[in-house]
């Protein structure tokens, strides 16, 4: 008598499951340890929230629609790093020129970050030095729009830009941290951070997971790849 007429399923029905299970595991991990965090780092947030706003004024949470998982939107959070009134344009310009090969910063091209940028509040300087800003979205994870490790959630004007082969990051939900982060950050060029998302979303598992958010905290702290 074969195996699977003693266990009831085929082995292709239990091939099948295989990353339903890994994707529930995966879930149930992300829900656990975002919640930890959000709990153990609850002073750490409502103290940033105060700053925020006694320094700048306005709200301390910055709300910005972002492609994820299947290319759907969502609304991202962040704490605010930037004038209430801050005007994107030469943001959205920059990133489509780096996309497009064409932004240069006196030999070094960093990631989504200008060489002068006016708009940031002293604050968010602070914040934005020791990856602070990033901490809300662990709500998002919590949410489930996105997830502790995976690509960087990417803009619509930069998707705008993709070619064809980029859309691949967007196999997995975004993350908090990845691989890009930990691999140099913005010593990266855009299409070298998009390779790394892609390698991430092809060997995608906890073991992998857990190895980025462990190498996490050191990279922050070093610094490393920050602009």
């Amino acid at each position: 008598m074969e195996a699977h007429e003693l266990t009831g399923k085929h082995p292709i029905d239990r091939a099948a499951g295989e990353p339903l299970r890994r994707a529930l595991t995966s879930r149930m991990v992300d829900v656990v340890l975002a919640t930890a965090i959000v709990i153990v780092l609850s002073p750490l947030l409502l103290a940033l929230t105060i700053a925020i706003r006694l320094d700048s004024g306005g709200s301390a949470l910055f709300r910005q629609r972002r492609i994820g998982f299947g290319q759907r939107e969502f609304t991202l959070y962040k704490f605010r790093s930037m004038r209430v009134d801050a005007d994107p344009k030469g943001h959205r310009e920059y990133v489509t020129a780096l996309i497009n090969g064409q932004a240069a910063d006196g030999g070094r091209k960093d990631l989504y970050k200008l060489a002068v940028d006016d708009r940031i509040t002293p604050v968010g300087r602070f914040i934005r030095k020791w990856s602070l800003d990033e901490l809300p979205q662990l709500f998002n994870v919590i949410a489930g729009d996105m997830a502790l490790v995976g690509p960087r959630p990417a803009i619509a004007y930069e998707v705008a830009e993709y070619p064809s082969w980029y859309l691949k990051r967007f196999s997995v939900k975004p993350g908090l941290t990845g691989l890009w982060q930990v691999s140099g950050r913005n010593e990266r060029t855009y299409e070298e951070m998009v390779r790394l998302d892609i390698d991430y979303a092809e060997r995608r598992s906890l073991p992998l997971d857990f190895s980025i958010l462990a190498r996490t905290p050191l990279t922050v702290l070093a610094r490393r790849g920050a602009a």
